[in-house]
């Protein structure tokens, strides 16, 4: 069984990474955008259960001010470019929020948010991470390249993560959020983000520093982590092990994006603040 899964996610996994890649290469940041839409209303909707929303008029409603939100964004960027950089920022500070949060959460002693708080939540989640996306590919020059650099750094730090947590597991990371998840698997997505950080400076040492670099590698992981684990929380408390089983072995959209939705504005903020 286990090994039947272990295929499942790899098959899977290389799909999505082929189509990704395929995305970020050729199509335009105006089509990508669209893409990016389609796959933020997918888990839009996979969110309307974490927050239980339980009426289809309610769910609607719910994509339907997600989708004009998303609409409100594209308008501002086309207007100016510069409020990609605000909305990266704030949704920094909801990631420091949720940080904090996640730290101080106990069951049965912190509150549970309710249905319009999550909500909310999910909006900052999900606006803000389709909004760094679409900004870093739409840098002029580099923009491909740098957010396939991106989403390579979450999948390495993912995959490590994940056989390094299977294979040396010990110490749980967040017991009461996500008992499955261990601080060495956490070391595990450190060293590959390190990794990575070392061949991007390699391979391109015009980028900068290359210890600045390898440090923002690691940082760009650990907020992913923070991601990872907020969803988990909102997973645990709707009583959900998945977000959806659209993608096998993998579960749902949500599911394969949570990391990528904190890590994508810490991305976004730095590179703009590096940006002569």
């Amino acid at each position: 069984m286990a090994a039947t899964m272990l295929a499942k996610r790899i098959v899977t996994a290389l799909i999505l990474i082929s189509l990704v890649v395929a995305g970020a290469l050729y199509l335009s940041t105006p089509i990508l955008s669209l893409v990016f839409a389609v796959v933020v209303m997918a888990a839009g909707m996979e969110w309307t259960q974490l927050a239980g929303i339980r009426t289809a008029m309610g769910r609607l409603i719910f994509i339907v001010i997600l989708g004009a939100a998303l609409g409100l964004v594209a308008w501002l960027l086309h207007t100016d470019p510069r409020w990609g950089w605000w909305i990266a920022s704030a949704a920094l500070l909801w990631w420091l929020l949720v940080t904090i949060g996640l730290f101080r959460y106990r069951p049965g002693q912190s509150p549970v948010p309710g249905t319009l708080a999550k909500s909310i939540y999910g909006g900052l989640v999900l606006v803000p991470a389709w909004t760094s996306l679409v900004v870093v590919h739409g840098i002029e020059g580099d923009g491909p390249a740098l957010l396939l650099f991106l989403l390579v750094l979450i999948w390495v730090a993912d995959s490590g993560a994940y056989f390094s947590g299977r294979r040396w597991g010990r110490t749980k990371l967040a017991p009461y959020i996500s008992p499955g998840k261990s601080r060495e698997g956490v070391y595990g997505a450190l060293a590959g983000a390190a990794a990575c950080g070392l061949f991007l400076a390699w391979w391109r040492p015009e980028t900068g520093n290359s210890m600045l670099i390898i440090l923002f590698c690691l940082a760009l992981t650990l907020i992913s982590v923070v991601g990872d684990l907020f969803e988990s929380l909102m997973k645990r408390q709707a009583g959900m092990k998945d977000s959806g089983n659209i993608l096998p072995g993998h579960g749902g959209v949500l599911d394969r994006i949570d990391s990528l939705t904190a890590a994508a504005p810490l991305f976004l903020a730095g590179l703009l603040m590096n940006s002569p």
